[in-house]
């Protein structure tokens, strides 16, 4: 704890070129750290395959959810996980001047981990040179920003072995995907990755629509519109036809409450979008909107328990609800898997405590040996403990529901019925 307290430490009495000093000094710490972290989740891959392997453990099943540890260990997703430790192995094992580097500032980890990238579809031997062409000498790294070095590291790699720049790019349209994240202001980011002729016609396609319209929009808005009446079919101002779960107190429904709302997907949203969402569903013909209560005791969901092996579909749903991402600390990959914490094969219960939502990665590792999942549903809060092979400890926490904790079970019941029944008779 001393030692994080000097770096933290700074003087604010202290001259402008001192507090220079200090920022350049701190920078050249965080790389140092960058490259402890490698040489340190190196060594972990290598004691635990040398362990699994004494045990006897099938070459194949080696280090299973041993990036998950480094993801946890770094507070980071399971998906990053992989990439801290392939960029660890690469440089501790592979290119020994870009870890010197690294160690001593002159690269920071983004940019080391930009050179490790771009030699990735090289033989180790190639890597090798590339590794003693780019940082044997350190002084050929000064002044060079990410753009720089990435583009000397694909020059090299393209001269060492064409070939196989060649045929990593071929294999690169089956990795094409959407995805979605959050933005500010009830906003998010749609983003397509696309082979490059794909990508550019997309884009040309919108901008050619932008400048063929005429009226008070913006050009960004235009493209931005085009984009999804072409996607849904449906035009711009129309919600499309696809269901969307929005969790709200039946208080910020119907009683103006300014309690946030949370979109499934999404996280909270301002009370006043929410409703108006229900109410473009609610009088859009073309729309089926359906009410389901959920219960809660505290901050926490009424559990649901099942005899099948398998979570039924209203379970999974309810636990999806509750969960909102993946369970595993700092994962917030979407929940592809309900899983069991405790597993059925051990007696574990097919109910709401016991089930969690997982993404499909997190699942796969927690099987793992000397993994262990624990939950418990109490104080309002539901709660899952993971014990990793080395007996470290995290806990994760389901987040909470919309609104303030009511009093009774029995009187969300009522408040939800009659005003829900007012409501409708308001609209008939």
């Amino acid at each position: 704890m001393f030692e994080l307290e000097v770096l933290a430490a700074v003087d604010p009495l202290a001259d402008e070129a001192a507090l220079v000093a200090r920022i350049s000094r701190l920078e050249h710490v965080k790389a140092a750290a960058a490259a402890g972290q490698a040489r340190a989740a190196a060594a972990l891959d290598t004691a635990r395959r040398a362990r699994e392997a004494a045990a006897g453990v099938p070459a194949a099943k080696r280090g299973r959810g041993l990036a998950s540890e480094v993801a946890l260990a770094r507070r980071d997703s399971p998906a990053r996980g992989g990439k801290h430790l392939g960029f660890a192995k690469a440089l501790v094992f592979e290119m020994p001047h870009t870890l010197r580097a690294l160690e001593c500032g002159v690269l920071s980890e983004w940019r080391a981990t930009l050179i490790v990238k771009e030699s990735a579809c090289l033989s180790v031997e190639h890597r090798r040179q590339l590794d003693a062409e780019m940082c044997a000498d350190v002084s050929r790294l000064e002044g060079k920003g990410d753009k720089g070095i990435e583009a000397a590291a694909k020059t090299i790699a393209y001269r060492l072995d064409p070939q196989a720049v060649v045929d990593r790019a071929t294999r690169a349209p089956s990795e094409r995907t959407v995805t979605c994240r959050p933005a500010p202001d009830t906003m998010v980011y749609v983003t397509a990755l696309l082979p490059v002729g794909q990508g550019v016609s997309v884009y040309a396609a919108l901008k050619r629509s932008a400048d063929t319209t005429f009226d008070d929009r913006s050009r960004g808005q235009v493209m931005a519109d085009t984009l999804v009446e072409r996607v849904t079919g449906t035009p711009a101002e129309v919600a499309a036809p696809v269901a969307v779960n929005l969790v709200m107190t039946d208080r910020s429904l119907v009683a103006g409450d300014p309690e946030p709302a949370v979109l499934t997907g999404y996280g909270p949203i301002p009370a006043a979008v929410a409703r108006q969402m229900t109410a473009a569903a609610v009088t859009d013909p073309r729309s089926a909107a359906t009410l389901r209560r959920l219960y809660r005791r505290g901050g926490a969901l009424v559990a649901m328990e099942s005899r099948a092996r398998r979570f039924p579909k209203g379970l999974a749903t309810f636990i999806t609800l509750r969960d909102q991402t993946c369970r595993t600390p700092y994962c917030d990959a979407p929940i592809r898997h309900i899983d069991h914490a405790h597993p059925r094969r051990d007696g574990g219960p097919t109910n709401a405590i016991n089930g969690q939502g997982k993404c499909e990665r997190c699942n796969y590792d927690k099987e793992a040996p000397g993994w262990q999942v624990s939950t418990a549903d109490g104080g309002g809060a539901r709660s899952a403990e993971f014990v990793t092979p080395t007996g470290t400890r995290y806990r994760s926490t389901a987040p909470p529901l919309p609104g303030t904790p009511a009093i009774t079970v029995a009187s969300i019941a009522v408040r939800v019925k009659v005003d829900v029944d007012a409501m409708r008779c308001h609209a008939a």
